[in-house]
Formats: C-alpha cells, sequence, structure tokens
C-alpha cells in the first residue's frame, strides 16, 4: 500500500503519480487558460496614471516670482510675511497632502506590475509544471504501430512479440500464405500440381496411410475416407500467392489463435514456455514506451492481467490480454507469478509405424546391369560374405518425365535370396537411363510421381521383393519439395504392402538440406548415409573417398535429425586413383584387390595417415603425381568402430565384388558387437 505521500512524489522521479496528485495536476492542466492576463485593461489604466504624474511634477517643480520693492515694502511685507506665514504654510500643508496623494497614485501602478509578473509568472510556472509531470493523453496510431495496410490485412503476436509474418482475412476466414506455414507451423504442407495440364494446383497432405488433398480454390477435402465439404476454403490462391485457411492448417497442426480487430492483429501461440502473469492494480494506459510522455496504447482496467515481458526499474514491457504490447507502470502492478499456460492438444500426430528388422542390417549393393547378370553373380558374389542380411539390387531405373521406369527384376534371383536368408530391397536410381531427359522433371506432377509408385509396387508384390531402396540423386534444390513429397506418398504404398522403405543420402551438409532427412526419419524405415564420394570423379583436388572425419561428420549430422535405430551408414569398397599433371587433376575408382595390385606392380609404400584413417601412399610416373588414399580392412575398422560407438542401425557397403575377403572379418565384428 502506497503512503500519503506517494501522491506527490516517487524518489524514482516521478512526481505527481499519486491519485490525488493525478487529480489535482489534470485539474490545473485543462484550466490553465485562466491564468492568461488581462493585458488590455491593464495597459490602459497605466498609461492614464502617467499622464496625471506628468502634470503634477511640472506644477511642483516651477519656482515663484517676488512681489514689490524693499523700502517701501519692509512693514508691509513682514506683515505680509507675518500673514503670510499663515498663509503658505496652509499652502504647504495643502501641497503636501497633495504630494502624497499623487505618490499613493503612482504607486499603483507599480502595484499593478508587480502583480502582473506574478500571475504571468505563476501562470508560467504552472504550465511547466504541468506540462513536464502530467501524464500524456495522446493516443498512439495503432494501425501505424501494427503496420496495417488495408481491412484484409492483418498483424501477428506470436507468442510476445511482433512477427514480421502476417496474416490476411478473406470471407471472414484467416489466412497465412504457404511459405510461411511451411517455415513456422507445419512443413508437410505441399503445393503441386495433378499434370502438366492443371493450371489451378492442389495442397496435399501425407498421413501414415493416406493422401489428403484439396483443390486450390475448392471447399472440399479429400482422403482415403472420403470427401467433406467445409464453410470456408481451405487453399486459395491470391495473385500469385497461395493461402492456407488456419482452421485447415489446425486440423494437422497443434497452434493455437485468437483474432482481434481495431487494429487487425492475431495472436497466435505453437510453444507454451513458463510466463509472468500480473494483476493491474487500478485503471490506467499501457503505453507506447516507458514513459508518461509516451502515446497511450491501450486502457486497462483494474483488476485486468498482463504478461510481464521484461521488468525494469520504474516500468514493465507487458502485453495486454487481447495481444497489445507495450509499457506498464510497475507501480500498477502486483501479484507477479509464474503460469505454465496449457498447450494446445486438439491435434493428435498419428503414428507413422515402421518396419525394420530385428537386430543391425548388414546390406549389400549388388550392382546390376541385366536380369541374367544379377543371377549369374548372385552366387559368386555371395560367396565370401558373412552375415549380409540385406541385398539391394540395383534393379529399377526411372525412364521419362512421366515416370516410366525399367526393371531387370528377377524371381528367381529373389527366392535364391530368400533361400540364403536374406531379404531383397530393390534399389530405384535416376540416373542409370539414357532417356530420362533429367533428374527433376518426373517428381514434379502427382500424376507422374504415382505412376512410379505404382509400378515400384506392382513389381515388388509380383516378385515377392520385400523392401524399396530409394537412389534418386543429384537433385535440384529446387525440386527439393516435389523429393520429399515422393518419398511421403511412397512411403504410404509401401506401409500399406508392408514393405521396407530405406534411402539414400549425402551427409547432410546444408548444401543437401533439401533432402529433408529429418522429414526421411518420419516416413522411412531406414535412413542410408552414402559415407563415400567426399572427394569423386569430377573433384579438382585429390583427396580420400572416405576419411574418418567426413564418416563421423555424416553419422552424427544424421543423427541430430534422425533416429539412430533408423540410421545405417554405406561403407565404400573402393579408391580412386589419383594423378596430377600440368595441374590437371583426374581420377579413377577401383576395387580393393585392383587397388593392392596396382600399388604392388608400380613398387609403391603406404604408409598410416591418422588424419584420414586410411593408409596412403604416392609415386612420381614421369611429370605426374600418383596419389592413392587406400581403403582397406583397416581403414573399414576405423569407419565401424564410430558406427559402433554411436550405436546405428547397422551398416552398408557399396558394392559387391569390388571388397577382399579379409573385409568381411572386420564386418563381422562389428555386426556381433
Amino acid at each position: 500500500m502506497n503512503s500519503r505521500y506517494d501522491d506527490y512524489y516517487d524518489p524514482r522521479g516521478n512526481y505527481g503519480s499519486g491519485d490525488l496528485y493525478d487529480d489535482v495536476r489534470d485539474d490545473g492542466y485543462e484550466d490553465r487558460g485562466a491564468y492568461e492576463p488581462a493585458g488590455g485593461d491593464y495597459d490602459s489604466s497605466f498609461g492614464e496614471d502617467w499622464d496625471s504624474y506628468d502634470s503634477a511634477a511640472e506644477d511642483y517643480d516651477r519656482p515663484r516670482r517676488r512681489k514689490g520693492g524693499r523700502k517701501t515694502g519692509a512693514r508691509s511685507g513682514r506683515t505680509s510675511a507675518s500673514s503670510g506665514r499663515g498663509s503658505s504654510a496652509g499652502k504647504r500643508r495643502s501641497g503636501t497632502g497633495r504630494r502624497r496623494k499623487r505618490r499613493r497614485n503612482s504607486l499603483l501602478p507599480v502595484l499593478a506590475i508587480v502583480l502582473l509578473v506574478l500571475i504571468l509568472g505563476g501562470s508560467f510556472g504552472v504550465r511547466l509544471y504541468l506540462d513536464k509531470y502530467s501524464y500524456s493523453k495522446e493516443k498512439a496510431d495503432l494501425n501505424d504501430e501494427y503496420g496495417i495496410t488495408d481491412d484484409s490485412d492483418v498483424a501477428i503476436v506470436w507468442g510476445n512479440e511482433y512477427s514480421d509474418v502476417r496474416a490476411r482475412i478473406f470471407d471472414g476466414a484467416v489466412y497465412m500464405d504457404l511459405d510461411s506455414v511451411r517455415a513456422n507451423l507445419n512443413d508437410r504442407f505441399y503445393y503441386g500440381v495433378q499434370n502438366e495440364a492443371d493450371t489451378t494446383g492442389m495442397i496435399l497432405y501425407a498421413l501414415p496411410t493416406q493422401l489428403v488433398s484439396t483443390q486450390v480454390g475448392s471447399s472440399e477435402v479429400s482422403g482415403a475416407d472420403g470427401t467433406v465439404q467445409t464453410d470456408y476454403v481451405p487453399a486459395r490462391r491470391e495473385g500469385d500467392t497461395i493461402y492456407l485457411a488456419l482452421d485447415f492448417v489446425k486440423q494437422y497442426t497443434n497452434f493455437t489463435y485468437e483474432l482481434y480487430t481495431e487494429p487487425n492483429r492475431l495472436q497466435l501461440d505453437n510453444t507454451w514456455e513458463t510466463q509472468q502473469v500480473a494483476t493491474v492494480t487500478k485503471d490506467t494506459q499501457i503505453r507506447e514506451s516507458g514513459g508518461i510522455k509516451s502515446a497511450i496504447m491501450e486502457e486497462v482496467k483494474k483488476g485486468d492481467q498482463v504478461t510481464v515481458l521484461d521488468q525494469m526499474d520504474t516500468w514493465s514491457r507487458v502485453k495486454s490480454g487481447d495481444a497489445i504490447l507495450g509499457y506498464i507502470e510497475n507501480k500498477r502492478l502486483k501479484d507477479i507469478t509464474d503460469v505454465d499456460p496449457a498447450p494446445a492438444n486438439g491435434y493428435q500426430e498419428p503414428e507413422y509405424t515402421t518396419v525394420r528388422l530385428d537386430g543391425k542390417v548388414n546390406m549389400a549393393f549388388h550392382n546390376v546391369y541385366s536380369t541374367e547378370a544379377s543371377i549369374d553373380t548372385l552366387s559368386t558374389y555371395m560367396a565370401p560374405t558373412k552375415t549380409v542380411n540385406v541385398l539391394a539390387p540395383t534393379w529399377f531405373w526411372v525412364t521419362s518425365n512421366a515416370g516410366d521406369m525399367s526393371s531387370f527384376a528377377s524371381q528367381q534371383y529373389v527366392d535364391t535370396a530368400h533361400g540364403m536368408g536374406l531379404q531383397v530391397w530393390a534399389a530405384v536410381n535416376n540416373f542409370e537411363s539414357q532417356e530420362l531427359p533429367d533428374h527433376n522433371t518426373f517428381l514434379t506432377t502427382l500424376d507422374s510421381r504415382s505412376h512410379l509408385i505404382d509400378q515400384l509396387i506392382s513389381e515388388c508384390t509380383a516378385y515377392g521383393i520385400d523392401g524399396i531402396n530409394v537412389d534418386l540423386e543429384q537433385i535440384d534444390s529446387a525440386y527439393g519439395h516435389d523429393y520429399i513429397e515422393f518419398i511421403r506418398e511412397l512411403s504410404i504404398a509401401c506401409r500399406d504392402h508392408q514393405l521396407v522403405l530405406s534411402v539414400d543420402d549425402y551427409p547432410a551438409y546444408d548444401f543437401n538440406s533439401h533432402y529433408d532427412i529429418a522429414e526421411q526419419g518420419v516416413f522411412c524405415d531406414y535412413v542410408v548415409i552414402m559415407g563415400y564420394d567426399e572427394h569423386y570423379a569430377g573433384s579438382q583436388e585429390a583427396g580420400s573417398v572416405s576419411s574418418i572425419g567426413y564418416v563421423t561428420d555424416g553419422i552424427r549430422m544424421a543423427l541430430d535429425k534422425v533416429p539412430k535405430d533408423k540410421v545405417i551408414n554405406a561403407v565404400p569398397f573402393y579408391s580412386r586413383i589419383w594423378k596430377t599433371q600440368g595441374g590437371t587433376v583426374s581420377s579413377e575408382a577401383y576395387g580393393m584387390q585392383d587397388i593392392q595390385n596396382y600399388i604392388s606392380e608400380h613398387g609403391m609404400t603406404v604408409s598410416w595417415d591418422a588424419a584420414t584413417g586410411q593408409n596412403y601412399t604416392e609415386a612420381s610416373d614421369g611429370d605426374t603425381l600418383v596419389q592413392i588414399w587406400v581403403e582397406d580392412a583397416q581403414s573399414l575398422k576405423e569407419k565401424l568402430d564410430v558406427m559402433a560407438a554411436d550405436d546405428i542401425a547397422g551398416v552398408a557397403e557399396w558394392k559387391l565384388s569390388f571388397e577382399t575377403p579379409d573385409v568381411w572379418d572386420v564386418i563381422a565384428a562389428y555386426m556381433g558387437s
């Protein structure tokens, strides 16, 4: 409780901040015109008195003339003098009275001047005092404060701060542009087209077992369970921008929003951290900044609650219950307490089920170029292996932008592999076909994606294939959304047919972020990191194919985004022989045995390079520098030790027939660890 002195002075400098003072101050400030001087009347009376004073002074100061001579006028002069003294005395007394009267009259203007000065000074002082210590009654322009541009524009207070993101009101519903929804609320919403002839477009949302869709501009939403009519348009186009209704987004995302008007503003929350809340002690104002001269943002009432964002010496930054941000005096707040807001739980994320092997995965890639070759080499290539439990034959490749594909699938191969106790996860790629115009376009329409998925599922069900391995490479970042949508849609089909879905990925450096391994980790059963091609055929410098640092980084970056029981690291069974001549760098890839033969034939000596975790050798052949970072059993053990320490799901090898037999003992030790 404030003391009575608080009504006049706050020791921190807030003069006149109490209730009693506020009333007196405001009254005085409003009636300050009463202190204006009556200048016209004063000037007139003062002029008249001054003229009278000048006339009297002139009479008083004029010298008198003597009458008669001394001889003849002596006696009579005395008599006259005698009689004249009385007369003269009377005259002097009369003159003194007149002079006193004149003096009194002459003081009146002086007093008037003094009084006028006091009045003027007092009025000016009161005005200065009120101007300095009175609270501003100026109202802030909230439309300007919130940057409102038109009637459809809506500012957003996201959590407790102004957001750069804007919302819009169309036909009474609140919308946000698709890019902002994806960046801030839910990046699973995908905009695309049915086919090349589709100029309207659609929004797709992938759930574990169905694909939800709505045409832009339509009020219908379709899925596996049928079509639902909504009382708003879930997706609409304004100019070149696609907007999603927030009520539609809320069906698949947990957040809350509340719309306020005058000005249009949205309170939006999708996180629920502990907040400080205070109660307002009396009617007061939230101001634009911390000061009594700051413009008023909003009037608040006694008993209102505000969220305290930052408490300073005499003011606090707060947010009102209707999303007004500003400042309020600390003395107007009480009962500041921590509150944990109740999170939104209107949407329950469904379970994206997975199909996984018991224990670690040991997946060997079998690179084949025909159906016959895959059958002929299967038994030979598998003979020296140990602990392999999955084969990934390179059977499928995309051949057209319409999503057509070719296949080397073989029933005999599948049956033979199953007879060996192996699963078959057939690989599909986008780089083997000479007919495919580019690596990306087949991903851009729903029809082409669906056509490719239908063929993959058909081949798997026809031959009893256990899973699909996706090896789509060289995807341009502009097609990242199309790529990950293909993975989502393929996962729905794989889940429906109990097929294992694995996806091959480059290490998740920023320049590969469009592959979105975090989303893959939700929809896929396994994410395979290709821990090789650190230096590749087109590299402008010689270097390791798979240094220990590169492998470690690839695994750790994956684990930041994908559960460890879904992460597989693929190791190379090959090295590159690098040749540098006249500043030109070239290389060729060889299997482990061929590398050993080359080193032996050229009399080269290897030494262990701890920095790369590999054996290294170099030699000069005329003016050509030859360099080799060797992959062998020793370098593979370095990589497998990292994988074991990080407890990931398993290992993959590229490719069968490139290895030396001793590597299988190292891999078997890892599988048994």
